[in-house]
């Protein structure tokens, strides 16, 4: 048993055990460490730090403890944590003079400023603390949930209890929603009072024979656990609220590409993903009068209304929410842009990679009316399950297993114009009164289409090929879209269908929304981006290898430097900081910077509307490269000054909008919202 200044040991190991709380530890929690997305091979793995607010020495060493921690030893190298404290005081939340209590090399205390300046002062005087952070790191395939790392928020009625890694604290799980009755609206959860484990993730919404229809659940990771009552507004974390992609048939907020730690971390926010229900279970619409259909889209409304009710209990700020998607996540931001039932919710949206236009991605920015989603698919699903004729369509449904439903041949997942959550066949981009009006940021890879279509086979010319992805087959070749002539011409017809799926159904009605957005005055302000660098996911690289950087001997890994496809969901191991955690190697010396460079730019977007982050706070948190890129190349500029993009790729520039032409000739011009 040993005593530390009259503290035993013995009893504060034990109580260590058991999940602290700001009330417990009467006092906030901050998470900071200096993130450079290379995680446990970071030569600063070792930078962070836990800080606690005003409290002697006695205290400062028992609450540092509890938390399974010891108060920093100021022995250490102060240039460990220089740029933690230089952040604390950029924040406005201490001045540079501040003291904190630390500890001297035989553990006895001393204080330390932002300065670097050690002191002695009484032991009975009230300073911040700083203790050590040693939270295992968190991967793909491992999160160390023991209790000594536990940590218990009171939110909701409930006492949530999740854990802390290395870069943030995870609360996984969380329930923001009861299971409605199949094809009833999802209503915000209240909660029971009781202690509930937020330690892992909840189910994933039923697709095809996995998942369960009691699904609706949200994670959050967060860099700060205010106290309650006593935390001031100002000290609260954007939000960044995902939703997920998937065709609104499949896809999960557990998806580790999603992991929301070093979003969090890195970008000094709070990360939500959320779960919502897919296919017909999440989208069907019947002719009935009460199967309306838009039931996943009720689920992302209901998960925003939990998030402005109870994000504040993790750090977050309720009226700085930026809702951010890809692919059928961006097709939900559009929608909720559009719904009045989602409107105050959130303050900011980002599109990534948003389908409209022709062929297939034209139901993801048109709505049908319930009359039509029943000639396409509504009357098909009845009659599959032989419930046409019963006295109920709708309960003959509900006696189905899940499973049955979710695994027939075809599917409704489709957005409706259901009169409550959407009441306009698409997003009206004339009238500003119809329109959430938030900043708004939108994009595309260079190359999306190339993931929506197959591969032609031997036999196939140009036009069949194009038909057959319901893309006109008149436009190719041409002078705007030319056929090469090389020796593979199975891979020439590919090249330019993939450059025609690009335009007719991502680039052009997205430069096009952000044409109208602009000009009508939707939006307050507009950024507009195009990603000329990817790193396909591991786990799904269509029509591969053409997705991917070709390989060389120089470059075993891959040559972005190259000529290769930026395909569908090549931008997100970037966005959310993960490539590495996936076990993605680097594949030149750029790709890290660029990384570092993209989840920058997302997170200075939710926390000023603005992609390019503030030089103070670049300087103090010591993001030496995004800084450096900034100087050189210059600001994100607004899309309403020139109406310019973001090439995002190493170095990136602004640039003027691309295939102009070759969108008009496809009846999707620049001007195609513009009244």
């Amino acid at each position: 048993m040993v005593k530390i200044d009259g503290i035993t040991l013995l009893f504060l190991t034990i109580a260590a055990n058991a999940a602290v709380s700001p009330t417990s530890l009467s006092s906030d929690i901050s998470v900071i460490i200096h993130n450079d997305l290379q995680e446990s091979e970071s030569p600063f793995s070792d930078s962070g730090i836990l800080v606690l607010g005003a409290r002697t020495w006695r205290e400062a060493t028992e609450s540092c403890i509890k938390l399974g921690e010891s108060v920093w030893g100021s022995g250490s190298s102060i240039k460990k944590i220089q740029r933690d404290l230089d952040y604390l005081v950029y924040q406005g939340r201490y001045a540079q003079t501040q003291r904190f209590w630390t500890a001297s090399d035989n553990r006895k205390p001393s204080t330390i400023n932002a300065n670097g300046q050690i002191k002695s002062v009484s032991i009975n005087e009230k300073l911040p603390v700083i203790c050590t952070q040693t939270a295992p790191y968190s991967n793909i395939t491992f999160q160390d949930t023991s209790s000594k790392w536990q940590v218990t928020v009171k939110s909701n009625n409930e006492y949530l209890t999740g854990f802390r890694d290395r870069f943030s604290f995870r609360f996984l799980g969380v329930r923001y929603a009861k299971q409605p009755q199949r094809w009833e609206y999802s209503k915000v959860y209240k909660g029971s009072g009781k202690k509930i484990p937020a330690l892992d993730y909840g189910s994933e919404c039923i697709q095809g024979t996995s998942g369960s229809e009691d699904c609706l659940f949200l994670n959050i990771w967060t860099p700060y656990i205010p106290q309650p009552k006593k935390t001031p507004n100002k000290n609260l974390k954007p939000v960044m609220f995902w939703i997920h992609g998937g065709a609104f048939t499949g896809g999960t907020s557990s998806d580790p590409t999603f992991d929301g730690s070093n979003l969090a971390s890195r970008g000094d926010v709070v990360v939500v993903a959320i779960n919502y229900r897919l296919g017909t279970l999440g989208f069907l619409a019947l002719d009935d009068g009460e199967t309306n259909g838009n039931y996943g889209l009720a689920d992302q409304t209901t998960a925003l209304e939990w998030v402005r009710q109870n994000i504040k209990d993790f750090g977050g700020d309720p009226d700085r929410v930026t809702i951010f998607g890809q692919s059928a996540g961006a097709g939900s931001v559009r929608a909720l842009l559009a719904s009045s039932k989602a409107r105050g919710y959130f303050a900011s949206a980002i599109m990534l990679s948003n389908l409209g236009g022709l062929g297939y991605g034209t139901t993801y920015s048109k709505y049908y009316t319930i009359a039509e989603e029943m000639a396409v698919v509504g009357n098909v699903i009845l009659s599959e399950t032989n419930c046409t004729q019963a006295t109920s369509p709708i309960e003959c449904l509900r006696a189905l297993p899940a499973t049955t439903i979710s695994s027939l041949a075809d599917t409704a997942r489709y957005l409706v114009v259901d009169g409550v959550y959407l009441e306009h066949a698409e997003l009206n981009l004339a009238n500003p009164a119809s329109t959430s009006n938030v900043p708004l940021m939108i994009g595309t890879m260079r190359d999306d289409g190339a993931a929506m279509i197959g591969y032609p086979s031997a036999e196939e010319t140009i036009q069949t090929f194009l038909a057959q992805n319901g893309v006109p087959d008149s436009i190719a070749p041409s002078q705007l879209f030319p056929v090469p002539s090389t020796a593979n011409a199975t891979l020439d017809i590919f090249n330019t269908s993939a450059r025609i799926a690009t335009d007719g159904i991502f680039r052009c009605i997205d430069e096009a929304t952000a044409q109208a957005g602009s000009t009508n005055h939707i939006f307050p302000d507009i950024f507009y981006y195009e990603f000329n660098r990817s790193y396909q996911l591991p786990g799904w690289s269509p029509n591969f290898p053409v997705c991917n950087a070709p390989i060389t001997e120089t470059f075993p890994n891959g040559d972005p430097s190259k000529e290769y496809f930026k395909c569908h969901s090549g931008e997100l191991g970037y966005v959310f900081g993960t490539f590495l955690r996936q076990g993605l190697p680097y594949r030149d010396e750029f790709d890290l910077p660029f990384g570092q460079y993209v989840l920058d730019s997302w997170a200075s977007f939710a926390r000023s509307a603005r992609p390019t982050p503030d030089s103070g706070f670049l300087k103090a948190r010591g993001y030496v490269n995004t800084s450096r890129e900034i100087e050189l190349n210059g600001s994100w500029e607004s899309f309403g000054k020139n109406g310019q993009m973001r090439l995002l790729q190493w170095p990136s520039r602004m640039e003027n909008l691309a295939e102009l032409e070759q969108c008009r000739a496809l009846g999707l011009g620049l001007n195609y919202f513009v009244s």
